[in-house]
């Protein structure tokens, strides 16, 4: 017979091992993810299923998107008129029931993923910040034409220089693909995540974005299939169909499911709405094909080929679309889209055919000197755009003198870095100035009561390679 100490033993064995055996295993929705800082940019990770790719989305950028929101949530007022409710009851209103089911998902995991930091957001504040774009430079436009022709004019924002080469126009005759993203200040010093997803289904990809963005914003791709991506907005473009399905929903799913130019420019142009309208620079590093898409509501038309180089400064160039769906002058050299069309156009066709790469790709996404004026010079008119100290503020985009607005950060990538899934990002102006708020303010106080709670440094910093995470 045994002792009653053995049978003690023997029990508490027993115990522990069906314990162990029988113990739910434990989903760690943050095992296949990471955040590393370098550099001005936060590099995020995020695989798996579209709600856990939300999560850990929300989880590992949390701060920066509550802050993000809280920047909406007080420069929107003054910009563009509208409250945060406005926006959020917009979303629930027609974006929302136009979002994949996959993408709906995403969103909903960025808010539990805030939630379990702490921040009481839902989906509406997610689908509100993703229609950062559109909501404010088309859909309130709309509305303000409605009341009063004419009043929503010069609304759409005027984002980013950008070129994308092929052929006998780069070094090595495969594709080189550049963009700098102009924007507000205020918002643009904290665009600055490099996002690496690898989706449960179709393409992993990389991308610059803005935290809490399921989608780039300012459009720069790289994608597994070997498609590149970005773009540059459409100046004084009307137009915008709240029936039809959002931008950002869109350009998500063609940096994700589209293995070719068709294939994008198929998920681009169906049940388009017309939301930041965009000449979109696309590239195929299989087939070394580059296009250009120019985007509009009612308007659409694709150039392609397998030697050349497009560039973007936020020009059409579709005379049926400008005519239709703009007031875009094309023959006023002073402004900026214009101004920077000729200096982009000496750069990339003349002082660089044949020697384009991602070298002097970083080169032409920080030159400063104004083509309209012959002189370097920090405005308006130069790629490597500072409004903040152009006198003329840039009235195309209904932007007032000395409007704290301008490049906020570079990229650039080429065929061969593609196929390794990698990227160089420049946070700050890709020219290697600062902007500092302080300063500005001083000198610019009519800009303190709309923007000087959030209006913060943008420091310069140097050419980082990022590259996916497998890589």
């Amino acid at each position: 017979m045994k002792s009653p100490l053995k049978i003690l033993i023997t029990l508490l064995l027993v115990t522990v091992l069906f314990s162990c055996k029988e113990a739910p295993k434990t989903n760690n929705r943050l095992a296949n993810a990471s955040r590393e800082d370098k550099n001005g940019w936060i590099y995020l990770h995020l695989a798996g299923a579209p709600a856990d790719i939300g999560y850990q989305h929300g989880f590992l950028a949390s701060k920066e998107i509550d802050t993000m929101i809280k920047v909406m949530q007080y420069y929107l007022p003054s910009s563009s008129g509208k409250t945060w409710e406005f926006y959020r009851a917009a979303s629930a209103r027609f974006l929302w029931k136009k979002v994949d089911k996959e993408y709906q998902d995403e969103m909903k995991g960025i808010a539990e993923g805030l939630r379990a930091k702490g921040f009481k957001y839902d989906s509406l504040d997610i689908t509100a910040l993703n229609a950062y774009y559109e909501l404010p430079g088309y859909y309130v436009p709309l509305l303000m034409n409605k009341l009063k022709p004419g009043s929503g004019d010069n609304r759409a924002p005027g984002n980013c220089s950008a070129f994308i080469a092929t052929g006998s126009f780069t070094k090595d005759h495969k594709i080189v693909i550049a963009h700098n993203n102009w924007t507000d200040y205020i918002v643009g010093e904290r665009w600055n995540v490099i996002a690496d997803i690898k989706p449960e289904k179709g393409n992993e990809f990389l991308m610059d974005t803005g935290p809490g963005f399921i989608h780039s914003g300012d459009d720069f791709v790289v994608s597994k299939s070997g498609v590149l991506i970005t773009e540059t907005t459409i100046t004084q473009f009307k137009g915008y169909d709240t029936t039809k399905t959002a931008e950002f929903v869109r350009a998500r799913k063609a940096a994700q499911y589209a293995n070719n130019i068709d294939d994008f420019v198929k998920i681009m142009t169906t049940d388009n709405n017309g939301g930041y309208a965009n000449d979109w620079l696309i590239g195929d590093t299989k087939t070394n094909e580059v296009a250009k898409l120019e985007l509009g509501l009612k308007n659409f038309k694709v150039w392609r080929s397998k030697d050349t180089a497009i560039i973007g400064s936020n020009f059409a160039i579709d005379p049926k679309l400008i005519k239709e769906e703009t007031t875009f002058d094309v023959n006023d050299k002073t402004t900026s889209p214009n101004a920077r069309r000729k200096r982009m156009e000496k750069l990339v066709y003349v002082d660089y055919k044949g020697k384009l790469s991602d070298t002097t790709g970083k080169t032409i996404e920080g030159d400063t000197y104004d083509a309209l004026n012959n002189k370097d010079a920090y405005n308006r008119c130069v790629i490597d755009g500072h409004v903040e100290e152009d006198p003329m503020g840039c009235k195309e985009f209904n932007e007032p003198a000395f409007f704290p607005m301008g490049a906020v950060q570079g990229k650039v990538t080429t065929s061969n870095l593609a196929g390794k899934m990698q990227m160089w990002a420049h946070m700050g102006h890709p020219g290697g100035a600062d902007f500092l708020a302080g300063p500005f303010l001083k000198k610019h106080p009519e800009y303190v009561k709309t923007q000087g709670k959030y209006l913060r440094n943008m420091k310069a910093y140097p050419w980082t390679l990022f590259s996916a995470a497998a890589n």
